[in-house]
């Protein structure tokens, strides 16, 4: 899941991006009002969280602005104050949840993630290929009875792969839902990912297309 945070507070924003990346999620950081509207409308993001005081364009213009240009995408307004009419605004803009600071970072969390499961097309949240079983929810794998340990990076990789079974998915997709547009290394990074899954699930799992990508096939 690609997620953006528009946060003037820097030191804010820096800190729940380390901890959402920290959940396996890719993130990307903008600062400005007009920044978050362009990166919004020009991004495939799954969810946007909007902080309401922000310099050059407020959250609530902002807001406003994409659900006009007919966005749908998933908004999580923050703000410093705290009052009904606010969250009436907010709302009333498009946003589709608001919290106000300061907050726990697993209430943050806890909401992104129901945000998410209200947005996400209706994916069964088990999905079973052969011998292996991937609980999207609960972000956990087994190879038959046998649970497979694996990072958050590596999970994200691997959902990308299950949420299109039997397609074959480009290595320039999965890089783009699992890193965020920060990243400037090596797009083979992808590869070693992949050929890391395939030494802990069975090299059969997933089989590369010649010039196309991978394909996650039932074995």
């Amino acid at each position: 899941m690609r997620l953006l945070i528009v946060e003037d507070e820097k030191r804010l924003a820096l800190s729940l991006a380390k901890g959402l990346r920290a959940e396996g999620y890719a993130v990307d950081v903008v600062h400005d009002g007009a920044e978050g509207l362009h990166w919004a409308s020009e991004g495939a993001y799954d969810l946007v969280v909007l902080d309401i005081m922000l310099p050059g364009m407020n959250g609530y213009r902002v807001c406003a602005a994409l659900r006009a240009a007919g966005h749908d995408v998933p908004i999580l307004m923050l703000t410093a104050k705290d009052g009904e009419y606010d969250e009436a605004e907010g709302l009333d803009t498009g946003a589709d949840d608001y919290l106000t600071k300061p907050f726990a970072y697993v209430v943050l969390v806890a909401r992104v993630k129901a945000l998410l499961r209200r947005g996400r097309p209706a994916h069964p949240p088990v999905r079973v290929l052969g011998e292996l079983t991937v609980d999207t929810a609960a972000r956990r794998v087994f190879r038959g009875a046998d649970e497979v340990a694996l990072t958050a990076k590596e999970f994200s990789v691997l959902e990308q792969l299950v949420l299109r079974a039997g397609q074959v998915v480009s290595k320039a997709e999965i890089l783009e839902h699992v890193w965020d547009f920060a990243f400037d290394g090596d797009p083979n990074i992808v590869e070693v990912y992949v050929s890391t899954l395939r030494r802990k699930l069975g090299a059969a799992f997933i089989r590369t297309v010649r010039g196309a990508g991978y394909r996650l096939e039932a074995r």
